[in-house]
């Protein structure tokens, strides 16, 4: 099962997966498709507000977080590591629980990065927001870094999360039953 759907003007058809006995999700991933990447990029970019830099969790905004660094011409941008790495030398770290990961993951940056962070305007991306744990975590690490946040965006937000007025979306993401049609 797909849905089709309609980003910003492109048409994609997103496959439909299981996520228990009661709810299914449509699975969109950048990974992959420098069109969509490129586009959605430069569509969030027109709606962006005033930043210094951008931030987002590893690993499905990666290549979102990327192309707008490139087409903003931002020299650095930042990634919330899932896990702390060799050549951090120091962390911050905060869980989350997703709706597409079983497990509490968490969420790190280093303290080189922290010190960056510190005062500036941050603008945090991420490829959907559902239940919003992820942001909550990026807000958090963030403001732990002593950074301020400047805005929220994401390609899509799916369920009632395109209800949110603190974040801002290209499209909204139905919720499905089980059998792929659109829960109301």
């Amino acid at each position: 099962m797909t849905y089709e759907m309609d980003i910003a003007g492109l048409k994609r058809e997103l496959p439909i997966c299981p996520v228990n006995e009661n709810l299914s999700i449509g699975a969109f991933v950048m990974f992959g498709d420098v069109e969509l990447t490129v586009h959605c990029a430069a569509k969030l970019l027109e709606l962006a507000p005033e930043y210094d830099y951008l931030i987002a969790p590893e690993a499905k905004a990666i290549p979102l977080l990327y192309e707008m660094a490139r087409q903003s011409g931002a020299e650095k941008y930042f990634l919330a590591r899932k896990g702390a790495k060799a050549y951090m030398s120091g962390v911050f770290e905060v869980d989350v629980k997703s709706i597409t990961t079983a497990a509490v993951q968490h969420l790190v940056i280093d303290t080189a990065d922290a010190e960056m962070i510190k005062g500036k305007r941050m603008l945090i991306l991420d490829d959907v927001i559902s239940t919003g744990e992820s942001l909550r975590a990026m807000e958090t690490l963030v403001t732990e870094a002593g950074g301020i946040i400047a805005g929220k965006m994401a390609v899509l937000a799916e369920g009632d999360a395109i209800d949110r007025d603190d974040i801002i979306v290209l499209a909204p993401l139905p919720l499905f039953n089980p059998d792929g049609s659109p829960k109301a």
